[in-house]
């Protein structure tokens, strides 16, 4: 009697894991010339600046014709408002942060603008005496510093090209 071995069945080799799965698609993407694609970086930042620009007699209306005072109904909704978006922004900054999401880079930036926002309607607005010292002093030792700090991690965030 002899014993015949069979040799196990071949099985297909799994696909390695850092490629995804193909999937064909009915219609082919559209192809974009490097030509076109080089351009619209250019066009973007003209307009962009064009923007910019056009807003400048805008600026002069406004600082010429604007009341030198003026109440404003909500002012308690307006204030908390955009402090509750200042700690939004640090909240989602820390989640991503701690996810290690390169998206972080996004969120700090917001940080620090509202920062910086919140620093220049925080003097500009403070009555003479008291309450300006205390806004100067909360701008000066708060506010630019966090949002200088946001700058920075937002660029340490930022993702880098191989």
């Amino acid at each position: 009697m002899s014993l015949i071995t069979a040799a196990p069945p071949s099985r297909p080799r799994p696909a390695a894991r850092t490629q995804a799965p193909r999937v064909a698609s009915r219609t082919p993407a559209p192809q974009v010339s490097s030509r076109a694609r080089s351009r619209w970086p250019v066009r973007l930042g003209v307009g962009l600046i064009g923007a910019g620009l056009a807003l400048l007699p805008w600026l002069f209306v406004l600082a010429t014709s604007l009341p030198a005072t003026a109440t404003a109904a909500h002012w308690r909704v307006a204030w908390v408002g955009f402090d509750m978006l200042e700690a939004l922004s640090f909240v989602a900054t820390g989640v991503l942060v701690i996810r290690r999401d390169a998206r972080a880079c996004l969120t700090a930036m917001v940080t620090a603008t509202l920062l910086v926002a919140d620093a220049w309607f925080d003097v500009s607005t403070a009555a003479p005496g008291a309450d300006q010292l205390t806004a100067v002093a909360m701008a000066a030792l708060l506010e630019i510093p966090l949002a200088v700090f946001s700058v920075v991690l937002a660029f340490r965030m930022l993702p880098r090209h191989r």
